[in-house]
């Protein structure tokens, strides 16, 4: 980021910062994998993403402010929800191409994500409810239509409905069987998932942080650390969980 001191002064540049994946290394090696150079950061990444979207809505006060989680915005915000615009896609896949989030109409104007996902990202957006573009079942006087579109509706809100009321009763009936005091085998179970979660570059830092090597060349780093949590005990697991997690806190950021 070669504004990153414009932007946030009292951070400092990320081009010097021992604190990107980057710059360390020994730890992280050259191969930086498919996520390339990352912060490890959250708190001064979030300040200087905070920053960086502050002086594009001061440079173009004209951007509309989106959000791309779902749920409504506290009153008075100038963001609006998700269900408030109908983001617009660039790419056109031949068997959806038809879709109205594939369509440009004359309302289409530019918005910034300032919460939810890819927040300080430009995104082309139609916010007018009576777009006969993105809101096409508005443009027709067809009752036979509107009913139609109101069943499929109706039976989505349904399905939705029973997705979520069978996901609780999952998690309720996992929350009942977790023990009072966390046995290995438990520690184990959760550690062995959370690192299916990791890349194969991320189990391969933290197969370093352990001392794994391998054997021979076409050793796969996976599996050796697979093997090696079946060996490990409780400290080692609970070491590997805590890393682990941070891996993949800094994987989403």
């Amino acid at each position: 980021m070669t504004s990153a001191t414009r932007i946030d002064p009292a951070a400092g540049s990320c081009a010097d910062c021992p604190k990107r994946t980057g710059h360390n290394k020994l730890l992280f090696a050259d191969d930086l994998g498919r996520q390339g150079d990352r912060c490890t950061d959250p708190a001064c990444y979030q300040s200087k993403l905070a920053a960086h979207v502050a002086k594009l809505i001061a440079s173009k006060p004209e951007l509309i402010q989106i959000s791309t989680a779902y749920g409504t915005q506290r009153e008075g915000s100038p963001v609006l929800p998700h269900n408030k615009y109908t983001a617009i896609r660039d790419e056109k896949p031949k068997d959806e191409a038809t879709r109205p989030e594939f369509k440009v109409c004359k309302f289409t104007t530019e918005a910034i994500i300032t919460d939810g996902t890819d927040v300080g990202c430009i995104q082309k957006v139609c916010i007018n409810p009576d777009c006969p573009v993105h809101h096409p079942r508005k443009a027709t006087s067809a009752g036979t239509n509107d009913a139609q579109w109101k069943a499929e509706q109706d039976k989505r809100r349904k399905e939705e409905a029973v997705t979520s009321a069978t996901g609780l009763r999952a998690l309720a009936a996992i929350g009942a069987a977790v023990p009072g005091r966390v046995m290995k085998r438990d520690l184990l179970f959760v550690v062995e998932r959370l690192t299916n979660l990791l890349d194969e570059n991320r189990i391969a830092i933290l197969a370093r942080q352990f001392g794994i090597k391998k054997a021979k060349e076409n050793d796969s780093p996976a599996k050796l650390f697979a093997a090696f949590l079946r060996r490990a005990d409780e400290g080692a697991l609970g070491r590997i969980m805590v890393e682990a997690v941070n891996l993949l806190i800094e994987h989403r950021l």
